[in-house]
């Protein structure tokens, strides 16, 4: 794709040719159509499709879409921005050719990521894909550093049989039982096939906690290929499931209790090709930077929750004691604590030292995600931050005290809690920029108002298959 300083003209002719061979490559593999992938500001992924054919059009001039989408809520109503959600004006898609991939999951189809942009040829201020990687290439520019990125993706497997709405765990084995493996090993070996095709390496699958819950863990890429891939895997396993009369749900809480679905970040940063997690004289063999980075972070989980964890079903999940990391609190891969820092093996630190963000799920737009918790890190590196005494064990435990002198409090426990936050927050909306500060502002509210009056089971119920 084009760079970020230039705007993107039509009839590009390098990107023209090269969409026009991948058209005849696809169609010579049974691929006859594209799925052009974006997620909107709710969290929900959409898409626009194309025929293959089309490729090379679209490259050169985009694919036709309204920006009402970047206000709708997850229960497809709208809002409104003073300038986002009204019937006017038009954007085009522009697929990333270096993310295309025939998806192993849906034959006869492959997938790519767009970049939204104006009919002049501007970055649409509403694309969060943009925004990430405008994030990054200031956090380059400005501080030399570049990322490596990962989000975990939980996942509920229900039968696709059973009643309109409800959720059934196709798998009764016990967590991280053998038993549950085994009960979805077909499927769960085709997901492994379908990654390796579609060139996702996976360091583990294995069942989780909650019924007929599994979790997939992905190699680390830049934070743009790492939100990309987030979207990709998740159309993977959800395309996959079906075809074993299976139904997926991502959404944070599939029912009112228990423990729900996250979607955790791993990130590092690295300067000069070393990382700046380990190595270093800070605590547990931090660099100065690294430990302001986190500190960063953990400043502005409060506000950082309405982008993380944007759904009213959230808030469902966020509960003490379930390893979901609701407290301000970060430890040495303390599972309790809402940033964890994550050494890795002794003799590998080097490589695999990162902070895990645990107050994160699957309704997150991953995109907006990264963006901000790189903003807020690189916040506390401009300002020197130092991160306060660690927490071991869970932060649930403190005294009143103890906990205040650590700087230990709750996250909201709501979503108006978060938005609140967030609304405060001078650093993460002015790294956003206003518009799309201001339509992460209205799909909340929109949010919030949608679930008011109902009873945790039917919020559950509302987002089950939003996701």
């Amino acid at each position: 794709m084009t760079t970020l300083a230039d705007p993107v003209p039509g009839g590009r002719p390098g990107e023209v040719e090269r969409a026009g061979a991948l058209a005849g490559e696809l169609s010579a593999r049974g691929v006859h159509g594209i799925v052009l992938a974006y997620v909107d500001t709710a969290g929900v992924a959409r898409v626009k499709t194309i025929p293959t054919a089309g490729l090379a059009s679209a490259a050169a001039w985009g694919v036709g879409m309204s920006p009402v989408f970047d206000t709708f809520l997850a229960n497809d109503h709208i809002v409104a921005t003073d300038v986002l959600g009204g019937p006017d004006g038009d954007l085009r898609l522009y697929p990333d050719l270096d993310r295309l991939v025939a998806l192993a999951g849906q034959p006869g189809w492959a997938w790519a990521p767009v970049d939204r942009v104006t009919q002049d040829g501007e970055r649409h201020p509403g694309c969060s894909r943009t925004f990430l990687r405008r994030v990054v290439a200031d956090a380059a520019r400005e501080h030399g550093l570049v990322f490596k990125a990962a989000i975990e993706i939980e996942w509920a497997v229900g039968l696709d049989s059973a009643p309109a709405g409800e959720f059934v765990p196709a798998a009764t084995g016990p967590a991280y039982g053998a038993t549950r493996q085994i009960e979805l090993s077909e499927y769960t070996a085709e997901l492994l096939a379908a990654c390796a095709a579609q060139g996702v390496d996976v360091d583990q699958i294995h069942p989780e906690y909650a019924p007929g819950q599994f979790e997939i863990s992905v190699g680390a890429l830049d934070p743009v290929a790492a939100a990309d891939r987030s979207v990709l895997v998740r159309q993977t396993i959800r395309a996959l499931a079906r075809r074993h009369g299976l139904r997926v749900s991502f959404s944070p809480a599939v029912g009112a209790e228990g423990v729900g679905n996250g979607g955790h970040v791993h990130l590092s940063a690295w300067r000069d090709g070393a990382n700046l997690h380990a190595g270093g004289v800070r605590r547990h063999g931090m660099t100065a930077d690294a430990e302001a980075f986190a500190a960063g972070v953990l400043a502005r989980l409060p506000a950082l929750t309405a982008v993380t964890a944007p759904s009213p079903a959230s808030h469902l999940r966020l509960k003490p004691s379930q390893w979901a990391g609701v407290f301000t609190a970060w430890g040495l891969e303390t599972r309790e604590c809402a940033l964890r820092l994550v050494r890795g093996t002794a003799g590998r630190r080097a490589e695999q030292a990162n902070l895990e963000v645990k107050p994160v799920d699957l309704a997150a737009n991953p995109y907006l995600a990264l963006g901000c918790l790189i903003a807020a890190g690189l916040a506390g590196l401009a300002s020197g931050a130092v991160l306060p005494e660690e927490t071991d064990g869970d932060p649930a435990r403190l005294g009143a005290g103890e906990a205040a002198a650590r700087g230990v409090r709750r996250l909201p426990t709501s979503l108006a809690e978060a938005l609140a936050e967030f609304r405060r927050d001078e650093v993460l909306r002015t790294a956003l920029g206003p518009v799309l500060a201001d339509a992460v502002s209205a799909v909340r509210q929109g949010e919030i108002d949608a679930v008011d009056g109902l009873d945790d089971e039917r919020v559950a119920a509302a987002y089950r298959w939003k996701y």
